[in-house]
């Protein structure tokens, strides 16, 4: 890290937590990297923490640490879209922002730094397979941007309470199971039958538009509902949220994606 610009005089400690494809994320490295996080976050002399991680999964492990941490501290996520053989690798510099938003007195709570751009851990969606700038905020906009090595702030940093506190987190073999259904032309009730048959804790369903469901899916899910199933609505689209209407038959999931809707509801059915 010597070669990063903007570095001088940040004293940095390292630790490496796990290492493993992001797509491969698993709840167990979830519960050991929160407990990490919360360590360093105790200690006076740390002014923020950098977690390096692999784009794929990246903005569920921000809204997890956000969940459980909810921290005044800067806890900054951020990776690669290229690899460092690349001509043009990204690495680097997004290593180097990074560490400057995680060292600057204006940041806080927990954010994905990429391509220049800060975004909170509540609206960041990766929304590309391949472009250095894979990142966006959707219509909520970034919080602010990094440019050589000082932040631009847009807006205020969201803060909120912990949805569970780090250290409470119980073992990953007791956590409960939620699954992700979608609702598509045609879409019928037997996945969701076949998952309440098979002992399934929750269930989010990423609705159409407003988080409309199919009537043969709302059918099974309002039934999976009645049974014991706890049952959230989000919404496929890309952007906006779904807003709850009177006589609406399936909670809505607040305004969250289907996998950070997930997540709350993992947290909440958590013993």
């Amino acid at each position: 890290m010597r070669g990063l610009p903007g570095l001088a005089g940040l004293a940095l400690h390292t630790e490496q937590v796990a290492q493993l494809d992001s797509k491969d994320m698993d709840f167990a490295t979830w519960c050991v990297l929160a407990q990490r996080c919360a360590h360093w976050l105790a200690q006076q002399d740390v002014a923020g923490i950098v977690v390096t991680h692999g784009t794929d999964t990246m903005e569920e492990t921000a809204f997890f640490l956000h969940s459980v941490l909810a921290p005044a501290k800067p806890v900054v996520l951020t990776g690669a879209m290229r690899p460092a053989t690349s001509a043009a690798a990204d690495g680097p510099q997004n290593l180097a922002d990074a560490l400057a938003v995680a060292a600057s007195p204006l940041a806080q709570g927990v954010c994905v730094v990429f391509a220049g751009t800060v975004h909170a851990a509540l609206d960041v969606q990766k929304v590309h397979g391949y472009r250095p700038d894979a990142f966006s905020s959707g219509d909520a906009g970034p919080l602010a941007y990094v440019e050589e090595g000082r932040l631009r702030v847009l807006r205020a940093w969201p803060q909120g309470p912990a949805l569970r506190n780090a250290g409470s987190l119980p073992d990953a073999a007791r956590w409960p199971r939620v699954e992700i259904v979608m609702n598509f032309a045609g879409a019928g009730p037997a996945i969701v039958e076949a998952l309440v048959k098979d002992g399934v804790d929750g269930i989010v369903v990423a609705g159409t538009g407003n988080g409309s469901v199919h009537h043969a899916l709302e059918g099974a899910l309002a039934r999976a509902q009645e049974q014991g199933t706890s049952v959230r609505r989000s919404s496929r689209c890309l952007l906006g949220r779904v807003l709850p209407q009177a006589g609406d038959r399936l909670p809505d999931a607040g305004g969250l994606s289907p996998v950070k809707a997930r997540i709350a509801l993992l947290l909440e059915l958590m013993p």
